[in-house]
């Protein structure tokens, strides 16, 4: 047998792509500059710590020369600070690739598509194809009869001597609508996101970044506001996401719901929702007279009652929320389960790792509904 015939799999030791000493630190830096909430010279003090003890760099190219191309590249500029004193910030080339970065590393195992809309489950005269097919109705417009189909029923029913086409012969292939969606994005940034030496506010920066990137550049007819909410709730544009810090803050959940609630009613579309990333109970409402009422011993139930009451103000809206709840306290999670309830929403009891895929693949579920 000739044995440039033979078949089967061929193995070989790993090799790692090839990555440029700049690539390589570069990956690095993205991931530090979001830690450090965009301080670049805190983020290059821990980049030469990490340099000492896993030699990223070696003689011919160093930390200094690192630097040196970011500056090149328009990665980073002088600036000044605050206290008048001169600096150096990243750039919004840096800030994009922080979100595309944030993206591969969250929903890389997604296959790229087009920049289209959301479908829904409703079939009719819309402008996506299923690849299902039906016969042909008084109203159907001419462009949706598939001529390979009708033919193949003409044949089949008249012969092929004398071709033939009826009306009964014609064939329609179903389409679906395609929506748009609006969504709201809530990050809780109360003092509990650092609380206890545990880091949760930098992946919930980084889920929000991904999923910034993904709407914008996959789904570029969607709309996605980001906000925050601590003591009070504001809204935050994506360039400010590395930015991002905790603050000495109580969690006004109420707050941050009034106000998604309120961009979403502004909204067109059809297609609403809420996902809310938080880690801590509520603690603090706003009264009529625009003083702060707070307590963080426990789930204070006049608190608790107006958050209640907020999820089933969205159900009304017909805007579903989606609570991640990145905490296992069992009171919390009941309060979790009884305010999903009452918005007749979803819930996901998370660690940190699965957050942004769990993100993602709620994202793609509620999009599919068209809410009437």
């Amino acid at each position: 047998m000739n044995n440039t015939t033979k078949k089967g799999f061929y193995f070989k030791t790993y090799e790692a792509p090839f990555q440029s000493p700049f690539d390589k630190l570069f990956a690095i830096f993205k991931e530090l500059i979001t830690h450090t909430s965009g301080d670049f010279d805190e983020a290059i003090s821990w980049l030469r710590e990490l340099d000492k003890e896993y030699k990223l760099t070696d003689s011919s190219y160093t930390i200094d020369d690192f630097i040196e191309d970011l500056k090149k590249k328009g990665y980073i500029r002088e600036e000044l600070k605050d206290d008048g004193t001169s600096g150096t910030g990243i750039t919004a080339k840096t800030e994009r690739a922080i979100r595309q970065q944030a993206l591969e590393t969250i929903f890389g195992n997604l296959k790229k598509s087009g920049a289209g809309n959301h479908k829904t489950k409703h079939l009719g005269n819309g402008d996506e194809h299923t690849g299902e097919f039906r016969e042909f109705h008084f109203g159907d417009v001419l462009e949706r009869i598939s001529l390979t189909e009708s033919l193949r029923n003409a044949q089949i029913n008249n012969g092929v001597s004398d071709f033939i086409l009826t009306e009964n012969d014609l064939v329609v292939e179903e389409t679906q609508y395609k929506s748009q969606m609006s969504t709201v994005l809530m990050i809780d940034i109360s003092h509990s996101m650092i609380l206890y030496g545990e880091d949760r506010i930098t992946p919930a920066k980084k889920v929000a970044m991904a999923l910034a990137e993904l709407i914008t550049t996959r789904y570029p007819k969607d709309t996605l506001d980001i906000l925050v909410f601590g003591n009070d709730a504001w809204r935050i544009s994506i360039q400010d996401l590395p930015y991002l810090k905790v603050g000495p803050y109580h969690t006004n959940t109420v707050a941050g719901l009034q106000l998604a609630m309120d961009l979403l009613r502004r909204k067109k579309n059809t297609n609403k929702q809420i996902f809310m990333i938080t880690d801590g109970k509520p603690s603090c409402v706003i009264e009529k007279d625009g003083t702060y009422y707070m307590n963080s011993n426990g789930l204070d139930e006049y608190i608790v009652d107006k958050c209640y009451t907020q999820a089933q103000q969205a159900r009304k809206l017909h805007i579903p929320i989606t609570t991640f709840m990145i905490a296992n306290d069992p009171y919390l999670q009941r309060f979790v389960d009884h305010f999903t309830e009452a918005n007749q929403g979803k819930a996901f009891y998370t660690g940190l790792k699965g957050l942004g895929e769990m993100i993602f693949h709620d994202y793609e579920t509620n999009r599919k509904k068209r809410i009437k």
